[in-house]
């Protein structure tokens, strides 16, 4: 069954001419905006040596856990 099904979409994606176009464009636009998005909007904040990076991540742990804290719960 498993097989059957896998063997009709192999042939649907065979026999298309327009649709290997619009496949193709679709992954080259999320290529894109996924590339953009990680560019832009997440910079690389651990950057340096093991040390750095452990502190890095340690002030951001306790930053966030104190406002979670800070703020009451409803």
């Amino acid at each position: 069954m498993l097989l059957r099904c896998v063997r009709f979409y192999a042939e649907g994606f065979r026999a298309m001419s327009l649709g290997r176009t619009l496949w193709l464009l679709i992954g080259v636009k999320l290529a894109v905006i996924f590339l953009v998005l990680k560019l832009f909007f997440f910079p690389a904040a651990l950057t340096g040596s093991e040390e750095e990076k452990g502190s890095a991540v340690s002030d951001a742990l306790m930053q966030r856990s104190y406002t979670e804290s800070s703020s009451p719960i409803p």
